[in-house]
């Protein structure tokens, strides 16, 4: 026999899915909640806890428990980095028309809010590493952030790094006030003639740090998918390394790999 609380949210759950709580709207308080199923307030908040954890609510200290408003998805596809290189040599005017988000979400430019940070570092062992070279080589560490204008949280977190040396003899690749680069970093190494051969891509899950948590505003219980990302030019060297963390509850990968004919 469902237990008291899961029987309130049950019954809650139902009213959200069949859109008689619509997206937006605040739940009556616990103590009214309490009253019409007449049960406990504790008993009343493990039912809404439960939902909190599902994604279905989100609590707002101080002002209440809402129906939570659905995230823009993301749909993450290998076919981008294909589609980005066709790009790189196109005329900026054609390149600044749309990116690789608003390919992934449907979304279009002027709905986007972009962030970028540049910095240079001496790369760590493990960096220096996969790049081929010595710990201490100076490399550009590049964060972006970008969000739908009417959502608060980005769609992921990104950093990314290039080798200073290899991208000094264009000044706009160390300058984060040039961003966003129509065309993104195939666009960018285009202009030091680097031409981009493979795009490896590892991907794995674990629970959110609290600071990521913060950021992305997971629900509880969500997850992270990690993305480490490694760019091989023509000449089989590493020029590119990203790190992706994408929220669990409003990223889709999709993955479409052509069979060659018998």
């Amino acid at each position: 026999m469902p237990k008291a609380y899961e029987v309130i949210a049950d019954d809650l759950r139902r009213s959200i899915r069949e859109g008689e709580r619509k997206p937006g709207d605040r739940l009556p308080a616990e103590t009214e909640l309490a009253r019409a199923y007449r049960r406990s307030v504790p008993t009343v908040q493990n039912a809404l806890r439960l939902l909190t954890e599902e994604g279905l609510l989100d609590k707002q200290h101080g002002r209440g428990n809402f129906v939570r408003r659905a995230r823009t998805l993301a749909v993450r596809d290998n076919g981008r980095h294909q589609w980005e290189k066709n790009r790189a040599r196109r005329p900026k005017s054609e390149r600044a028309v749309t990116g690789a988000t608003e390919q992934d979400t449907g979304l279009e430019l002027r709905d986007l809010v972009f962030y970028a940070r540049y910095r240079e570092i001496e790369a760590p062992g493990e960096l220096a590493a996969e790049f081929g070279v010595p710990e201490g080589t100076p490399v550009v560490e590049r964060s972006y952030r970008t969000r739908y204008e009417a959502e608060t949280a980005p769609f992921n977190l990104v950093t990314s790094y290039l080798l200073r040396d290899v991208i000094a003899a264009n000044p706009a690749l160390l300058d984060d006030s040039n961003e966003p680069w129509p065309g993104g970093t195939p666009a960018q190494l285009h202009t030091v003639g680097i031409e981009l051969d493979r795009v490896e891509e590892r991907f794995t899950a674990r629970p959110p740090t609290p600071e990521e948590a913060a950021e992305l505003e997971l629900p509880p219980g969500t997850s992270v998918i990690l993305l480490r990302k490694k760019s091989y030019d023509i000449h089989d060297r590493v020029v590119d390394v990203s790190h992706v963390t994408l929220p669990g509850d409003r990223t889709e990968l999709l993955f479409t790999t052509p069979l060659e004919r018998w």
